[in-house]
């Protein structure tokens, strides 16, 4: 496990969200991520994503979605490019997620150093 944290760049940012997606909100809701991680992964600055599907166990959450940016001067570069496509497009994720019943987690994470 150490060589792949090694790997890691120890500047990069990782965006994570996490979903309570209802059944019913599935396929609308991974239309619209795929979407965007298209989008994210053109950007200066993006090093990987992973869109994740709960397979098994408890927990709650059963869309989680990782990217990896370089650094922050990427995220806050690539704020104002997905927040004009997703006008462009019609696309409001705050009123899709409140009409679809969908919880929210999200948040920026870095690698803890020396682990």
């Amino acid at each position: 496990m150490s060589e792949i944290n090694q790997a890691v760049n120890g500047s990069s940012v990782f965006r994570v969200d996490k979903f309570v997606v209802p059944a019913n909100a599935r396929e609308e809701i991974l239309v619209k991520v795929r979407m965007t991680h298209e989008l994210l992964r053109r950007q200066q600055g993006f090093v990987q994503d992973f869109l994740l599907e709960q397979s098994s166990g408890p927990g709650e959450f059963n869309l989680v979605t990782i990217v990896e940016w370089e650094g922050q001067a990427a995220i806050d570069r690539v704020v104002p490019i997905v927040k004009a496509e997703h006008e462009r497009r019609g696309f409001d994720p705050k009123e899709t997620i409140a009409r679809l019943g969908v919880r929210v987690d999200i948040a920026n994470y870095q690698r803890i150093p020396g682990v």
